[in-house]
């Protein structure tokens, strides 16, 4: 039996007690701290959802279009100028005008020169080139009379989604009152559609927001993700094999390992500046071309797939360079056949997640041009582009109100690219793990 401090015997009862409230303290803080934990991860996933809920409301915009079906008299002097039905002539005709006929048709009480441009303008320009590719795919069809689907403007597609302008005088708005009416009245007679936006992921980029799209930017990311990747990858591998199986150890490799680690931690920015200053002015390269952007970032990216590759070597047990060696394989037998298969996995993990953050990444391709307004579709590393990060920052920039959707369906094509860049990883690491 033990005392207490007085060195008055303590009951067993009494000992008992104290023993079960200390245990029940323990208890009552293991819960409270798995309830934090739940407590915080709810809040994080809630957070995320509430963020991917508004990004994808904001996208539905982009996404989706509104055009008008009209009935349009395919007049071959406005359609065919030269007469020939050549692609050049075809190409050339005044679809403009045979839209807005088609448009005025419907409305035969606006007949005042004004009013017939404020009814017209609620046609984009688009609705115009895809006429025209309408009559060159299919020559034979002037004279005839097609039932063809307009493409409206911005907005009045931002109009019948009931996104309004609160605040702005009635003669500040983008769309008078007899325009809103006129679209009221092509809704209730059911000539306004409401269908997907392929356009949006087949067409580059535009000053119009309702024919803009992001294959300029995905071509541009792909591209620049290609440069990258042949360019970091196989000199980092080479690079970590070195250091970490034939580099002695010595002042100058300390040094070495101590300057990879800095430069992982670099701002990207510095990047930017060093391929402004070497890529650009020394060597001339082509400014906004995915080759310099590619440069750009496999320079950033090697510290990352160095320091990755490292820690797969370093992971593999002594035991297997030991067996190599022990049957009569050379060291560099040793490391390339039974080494540095081992340590793949991590490798290429390492790679595509050092490729993910690349292709996030906005400063460095500001510093070289890839800013620029580029309309046309690269086709290879040295034409003019843009990526998917800088293409979101240019339409988060634009003043149309139209241009927001376009920027959240952007951000949900990046976010796209992302994720299946890091479940690539995921599906590499394991197939490799389970071959070896």
């Amino acid at each position: 039996m033990s005392s207490d401090g007085a060195g008055r015997p303590e009951r067993r009862e009494e000992v008992e007690e104290r023993a079960d409230r200390r245990l029940r303290r323990r208890y009552a803080s293991e819960r409270a701290f798995r309830t934090a934990g739940l407590v915080a991860i709810a809040f994080s996933l809630s957070a995320l959802g509430a963020l991917l809920g508004s990004i994808v409301l904001d996208a539905t915009g982009a996404l989706t279009v509104h055009s008008v079906r009209l009935e349009l008299d395919l007049d071959p002097a406005q359609l065919d100028p030269y007469g020939d039905r050549s692609p050049d002539s075809l190409a050339s005709g005044n679809a403009a005008a045979v839209l807005r006929s088609g448009l005025a048709s419907e409305f035969p009480e606006v007949t005042g020169r004004s009013e017939k441009r404020a009814l017209g303008e609620l046609l984009s320009v688009g609705a115009s080139y895809d006429l025209l590719d309408r009559i060159v795919a299919e020559p034979e069809l002037l004279g005839s009379r097609l039932e063809f689907r307009a493409l409206l403007s911005d907005d009045a597609d931002l109009a019948l989604r009931g996104e309004t302008e609160e605040g702005v005088d009635e003669a500040d708005r983008k769309l008078s009152g007899a325009q809103q009416a006129w679209l009221a009245s092509l809704s209730e007679r059911g000539r306004i559609e409401n269908h997907w936006n392929l356009r949006f992921l087949t067409t580059g980029d535009s000053r119009d927001p309702e024919i803009a799209g992001v294959q300029g930017a995905i071509r541009g990311s792909f591209l620049t993700l290609i440069v990258t990747l042949l360019l970091s990858f196989p000199l980092g591998v080479a690079a970590a094999i070195y250091l970490e199986e034939f580099a002695p150890r010595n002042r100058l490799t300390d040094l070495i390992e101590v300057n990879i680690n800095n430069l992982a931690a670099v701002p990207s920015i510095v990047f930017g500046l060093l391929g402004l200053a070497v890529f650009l002015n020394v060597f001339g390269l082509p400014r906004s071309a995915p080759l310099v952007g590619g440069m750009v970032l496999g320079l950033m990216t090697l510290p990352t797939v160095i320091i990755a590759a490292r820690a797969a070597l370093s992971a593999v047990p002594p035991s297997i360079r030991e067996a190599a060696l022990g049957v009569g394989a050379s060291p560099t037998q040793a490391v390339l056949h039974h080494v540095v298969p081992q340590a793949l996995p991590g490798i290429l993990t390492g790679t595509i997640i050092g490729m993910a953050r690349a292709l996030g990444e906005t400063a460095p391709l500001l510093m070289i041009g890839m800013v620029a307004f580029i309309v046309d579709l690269p086709t290879g590393p040295t034409d003019p582009s843009t990526v998917l990060p800088v293409q979101i920052y240019l339409w988060a920039e634009a003043p149309e109100r139209a241009f927001a959707a376009r920027t959240a369906a952007a951000i949900l094509v990046l976010l796209g690219f992302l994720v299946t860049m890091n479940s690539v990883a995921v599906w590499v690491r394991r197939r490799f793990e389970s071959r070896v």
